[in-house]
This record gives structure tokens, C-alpha cells and sequence, in this order.
């Protein structure tokens, strides 16, 4: 079956426009938002702890794959395209054909995207399959592998998500591994900065505390 590519920009919603008044630090879809991060954290709370609850495995399979359905399903419709009007979807045409379709907003609609909202999606988008790769790692040493079997199906599900939203982000034709990679050098040196300015300022403050202590 073949497969196609396109990008297209998304219909309009109810994201307010320009001018309109907003508070910065305070979301604007707080629901959204809570639905974006709800499942994706309860399927990782349901794999740890509902063996406290239920000796069985086939009940925290059950319950933990459902969430990821339910997670997957959301992100993909819904908190993709309100958050930061993003969305990717395929359909097959009269043919047979699978089409991938991955749709962005116009330069000039950007505006219309919550800073405090696109920056918790795409955290949550990346932060959770890190969590799941972790898992995996630990099932793996374990040798449990029907945890393993639990873990792929989180990886792929989140895998998908990521995948189409870097996408629909970054562009058709756009080299999906160099740019991840571009971000990810760029983010860990600013945390590497930040930790490097942290502990200059403790060391000075310690400093001068036991400086006031000696003067004492």
C-alpha cells in the first residue's frame, strides 16, 4: 500500500484572536490541558502501583492499556490541535492509497497559540515516552517480558504522537533526526547553564554567610 505526505492548514476554532485580552500565566483551555496530561500520567501510575491493588497482571494490562488508548486518541484529536493548532491524521483514497496529512497553522495564526499551553504539550509530548523508555529498560534487566510486551505498546503509541507532531512542527521533507537532535543539544546546555549559575550563587551565598560568621 502506498503512502503520501501533505501539509495543510487547519480550519479555524475559537481560540481567541488578536487583541483580545489574556492572562500570560494563566491557561486558557485549563481542561484541555488537564486532559493532555490526565491519561498519559495515570497509565504510568496504573503500571506502578496497581499491583498494589490487584495481584493479577491482566488487570493492570487492561486498565493501563485502555488509558493509553484513551490518551493516544485525545492528544492525536484534540490537545494537538487547540493547544498549538497542530494536527496529523491519514485517510485512503479510492484506490487504496494511505495518505498522511500533517497540518499546521498559517505563520500569521501563530499568535493565536497560549505560550503557557504550547510549552506544557510539547513537554508532556516528550517528557512521558522518555518515562516509557525507562520502563522498558527496567522490564528488560527484570527479564519481564510481559511487562515488556506493556511497554512497547506505550512506546508506540506515544512514538506515533511525537512523531506526527514533529512533523507537522518542523515541516514536510524537514530532517526529523538532525532537528530533534539540534533541539535536544540546545536544551541540555541551557540546563547545564542554569545548574552552572545555580551553584555559583549557593557558593557565593555560602560565602558570604560564613563571612558574616567570622565578622561575628
Amino acid at each position: 500500500m502506498a503512502s503520501s505526505a501533505a501539509n495543510a492548514p487547519l480550519i479555524d476554532d475559537d481560540t481567541p484572536g488578536f487583541g483580545e485580552e489574556e492572562n500570560p500565566k494563566k491557561f486558557r483551555h485549563p481542561y484541555v490541558v488537564l486532559f493532555h496530561l490526565g491519561f498519559r500520567a495515570a497509565a504510568i501510575l496504573v503500571y506502578l502501583f496497581c499491583g498494589w491493588f490487584s495481584d493479577g497482571f491482566v488487570t493492570s494490562f487492561v486498565f493501563t492499556v485502555i488509558l493509553l488508548a484513551l490518551d493516544f486518541w485525545t492528544v492525536k484529536n484534540i490537545t494537538g490541535r487547540i493547544l498549538v493548532g497542530l494536527r496529523w491524521w491519514s485517510y485512503v483514497d479510492n484506490d487504496g492509497k494511505s495518505h498522511w496529512v500533517y497540518e499546521a497553522r498559517k505563520e500569521g495564526d501563530v499568535r493565536k497559540v497560549h505560550a503557557a499551553e504550547s510549552r506544557v504539550f510539547w513537554m508532556g509530548l516528550i517528557v512521558f515516552p522518555v518515562a516509557w523508555v525507562i520502563l522498558f529498560i527496567l522490564a528488560l534487566f527484570r527479564f519481564s517480558f510481559r511487562w515488556l510486551v506493556l511497554d512497547c505498546i506505550a512506546l508506540s503509541l506515544n512514538g506515533a504522537n511525537v512523531y506526527g507532531y514533529l512533523r507537522c512542527k518542523l515541516g514536510k521533507g524537514t530532517n526529523l533526526t538532525g532537528a530533534v537532535s539540534s533541539y535536544a543539544n540546545g536544551f541540555f546546555r541551557q540546563q547545564v547553564m542554569d545548574k552552572a549559575v545555580s551553584m555559583l550563587t549557593r557558593q557565593a551565598q555560602t560565602s558570604n554567610v560564613n563571612s558574616a560568621t567570622n565578622v561575628i
